[in-house]
């Protein structure tokens, strides 16, 4: 069973790298917190979303519109690219570099949709990949979090040849990695992003997709509150009868990667048409429940009235709106300050 995997061993110590806090977000009486070389807070995690997500809404406004909805700022903004766009846009860099309130950006980048992971690692997309490169080089040397082809699970194709097996995602994933590494970029914080979800933990394959502690920062997962879910403990380490020896994702995540920063790089809630009540309980629970686990040092959010299995709005009524905002402003996410460019 996958769960039961053997440990990698703990990373070494991270530089640390003193930040000034905007004076909004400070805290009277709060320790000096400070966020290490590879962007991990020395106290509490960070707080963020992908906001306003299928509404068409440009990034900038979406961003401002979800911040003045949750009445807080937001820590990092959660951005999507594919292929051979190249980021951060302006407006993206515009919200990384506001004076007033910086951001760090989480940049989800699937490099193709028309090459198997096999032939990205074997070099077909050396052209694009170096292209970025010398984009980001020129254009921005701050540190940012780079998840690269989010959730391979359900894009695992098994068949001999297909390209798309696990082990050749990790080759991918490495293979990007270093390429970009080798071209210059030096300021990509890496994240591995699975789907958190026990049947794809369950598959013989599972522990083929890692691509290395060497390419890989930080770890993530995208779990969502579906029917089986009730509060934020059950969110971090669902089970489910069928896979018994599957412990919970964030109990995995313990045991695998003792030394990575953990990150919910997507997470959120659907409507219960039997419970309205159900999203506001619902993030009570978090504030409740997110300082049992400590190897969580990022949280952020998936904003949407048309996300594909229901609406993740967190503010689809009121109740669940104010919960939202009391959470958002929790002096767990307000301790460290995000580095300004």
């Amino acid at each position: 069973m996958a769960a039961l995997a053997a440990c990698s061993g703990a990373e070494g110590s991270d530089v640390r790298v003193p930040v000034a806090p905007p004076a909004k977000d400070k805290i009277a009486g709060a320790p000096a917190c400070t966020a290490t070389a590879r962007l991990i807070p020395s106290c509490g995690a960070w707080w963020g979303l992908a906001p306003e997500v299928f509404t068409g809404a440009p990034v900038d406004e979406a961003l401002r519109g979800a911040e003045a909805r949750m009445g807080a700022t937001a820590d990092v903004l959660h951005v999507y690219h594919r292929g051979s766009e190249l980021f951060p846009t302006e407006a993206e860099l515009r919200l990384a570099r506001d004076p007033a309130r910086p951001r760090l950006l989480l940049i989800n980048w699937k490099p193709s949709f028309d090459h198997t992971w096999a032939e990205i690692a074997d070099g077909e997309l050396d052209g694009r990949i170096d292209r970025l490169a010398g984009y980001l080089r020129r254009t921005f040397p701050e540190r940012f979090f780079l998840t690269i082809h989010h959730e391979p699970e359900n894009d695992v194709d098994t068949s001999s040849g297909s390209g798309m097996r696990a082990a050749d995602y990790a080759a991918m994933y490495r293979y990007v990695v270093l390429r970009l590494r080798e071209q210059g970029v030096r300021n990509a914080v890496t994240v591995m992003t699975y789907m958190g979800a026990p049947n794809w933990a369950a598959e013989s394959w599972f522990e083929e997709l890692y691509p290395g502690d060497d390419v890989v920062d930080w770890v993530a997962m995208d779990p969502y509150a579906d029917d089986r879910v009730q509060n934020f403990d059950g969110l971090v380490n669902k089970t489910r009868e069928e896979y018994a020896q599957w412990p919970g994702f964030y109990r995995w995540m313990q045991l695998r990667f003792p030394g990575k920063p953990v990150m919910v790089a997507e997470w959120g809630v659907f409507e219960r048409s039997r419970d309205p009540g159900f999203k506001r309980k619902f993030f009570e629970s978090v504030r409740r429940q997110v300082k049992r686990y400590p190897q969580i040092k990022a949280l952020l959010y998936f904003d949407s009235p048309r996300a594909p299995r229901g609406d993740t709005s967190f503010d689809s009524n009121a109740e669940a709106g104010r919960a939202f905002t009391r959470l958002a402003r929790d002096r767990y996410f307000r301790s460290t300050p995000v580095p300004r460019p």
